[in-house]
């Protein structure tokens, strides 16, 4: 347990430029996703975040490949992605199938890349599981773009977004542009994936992108306050980790993604003992 769990050095730790620049990510991808989980959630959309992190995976190993910024191919990634995603499988019965085939060629690609990438072993590894000490201020600058992108854009389309998730049909009755909203949605998905892969890893992005909004999901049906439970679950989730990943030097994945369970398992029991009908999470 003791090599799981230490604290030894952590001040000094705390201190490294690295570390700082690390949680000040790990800050800001929680509150873009925390905005967005809720969302993800109640549009069923979990798989399509699944395959948006294969793809961004991709892109990180095709700039391995070619030497350019890792979190650039990863947002390059992700998009692409995404905007595949929503012009072949907007609709539901169609979505699952679009998504494994295009996540199937991608995630082949990405290890066919990787293996022609002849520098260090740790770069390639980072990509699956992340990497606080890839974090720089290259990755800042890039984290902080668009974050700003993503959620000036959900400030703008959050009302009419929320329609259209919580009923399509009505509200493409009502003049909602459903389509368009989709294909935005799904790439502001593509681009907070990006942001995650070089953090906790591609295999993890759902523990980020999926599980605070899950959680908030199952104790509350109030959109706000959903909202606002994902993004303090997501904070803690990815700040707790990173902390607790330093001492042990091990991949802060495990813990973010312990994290997120726990506070998954927390919600199902404070829904269960108040006895809420849980929602689709």
């Amino acid at each position: 347990m003791s090599r799981l769990i230490s604290f030894e050095g952590l001040g000094e730790l705390l201190e490294a430029p690295f570390v700082q620049n690390a949680l000040i990510a790990c800050a800001v991808l929680g509150l873009v996703a925390g905005l967005l989980t809720p969302l993800i959630v109640s549009r069923g959309m979990s798989f399509a975040v699944h395959g948006t992190a294969e793809l961004a995976f991709t892109g990180g190993a095709a700039a391995l490949l070619v030497g350019i910024e890792v979190g650039l191919g990863s947002v390059v990634g992700a998009v692409v992605a995404a905007m595949v995603f929503g012009l072949l499988g907007l609709r539901q019965r169609e979505r699952d199938s679009v998504i494994g085939v295009v996540m199937a060629f991608g995630l082949g690609l990405g290890v066919l890349m990787l293996s022609l990438y002849e520098g260090r072993a740790s770069n390639k590894f980072g990509l699956l599981t992340g990497s606080i000490v890839s974090v720089d201020g290259t990755n800042l600058w890039v984290l902080a773009v668009v974050a700003v992108v993503v959620v000036g854009v959900l400030a703008v389309v959050f009302r009419p977004l929320l329609f259209a998730s919580t009923d399509p049909d009505v509200a493409l009755a009502r003049g909602v542009p459903v389509r368009a909203l989709s294909l935005m949605f799904a790439v502001l998905i593509g681009l907070t994936t990006a942001l995650a892969v070089p953090i906790v890893g591609s295999i993890l992005v759902l523990a980020v992108m999926i599980v605070p909004g899950a959680a908030a999901n199952r104790v509350t049906a109030n959109p706000a306050l959903a909202t606002l439970l994902a993004v303090v679950i997501a904070e803690v989730s990815l700040l707790g980790g990173t902390i607790l990943s330093l001492a042990p030097g091990l991949p802060v994945s495990g813990y973010v993604a312990t994290i997120g369970f726990l506070a998954y398992l927390t919600c199902r029991l404070v829904a269960r003992l108040r006895g809420r009908t849980p929602v689709r999470a």
